[in-house]
């Protein structure tokens, strides 16, 4: 098992394997539910490493626009003072399920500001603040996601 690589970081071993066993797979909606409580819109999980790079594009026009801190996303690499959630760091995140509606623009991400091997996940929270989207954690490591998704 190779690791693979989204954005010059590298996909938690744990996932890479689910990947390449084809087991990468949403666990449905009332678990995800259960999981995530808070995030309202239905989500698909991003399949593979060359969708999950395609997919995270969208985390650049957001961070490469001054314009648009309402998404919360920004560039740590560009000098800002240490960036913490609510923010994510672009330069840190791969998104591994984005909402199934285009135009929801809930996502959520890996966050590897805590740990590159075994990093935690955030989800977009657009719900407990109207004015402005909220970084969360949703599993403090990717192996403790997986776990309570019964993966």
């Amino acid at each position: 098992m190779a690791p693979s690589t989204v954005r010059g970081l590298t996909l938690p071993a744990p996932l890479t394997s689910l990947i390449e066993r084809d087991l990468w797979r949403h666990p449905g909606d009332a678990v995800l539910a259960k999981v995530i409580p808070w995030f309202k819109d239905p989500l698909a999980f991003v399949s593979n490493p060359e969708q999950m790079a395609y997919a995270s594009q969208s985390m650049d026009m957001f961070a490469n626009d001054p314009h648009s801190a309402f998404f919360r996303q920004a560039r740590g690499s560009r000098g800002i003072p240490p960036l913490e959630l609510p923010w994510l760091d672009v330069d840190q995140a791969v998104l591994i399920a984005t909402t199934r509606n285009p135009g929801d623009d809930g996502a959520l991400a890996l966050d590897y500001r805590t740990d590159p091997s075994d990093p935690r996940v955030v989800g977009s929270d657009f719900w407990t603040d109207s004015l402005v989207c909220q970084w969360r954690v949703v599993a403090p490591t990717f192996s403790g996601f997986v776990s309570s998704l019964g993966l």
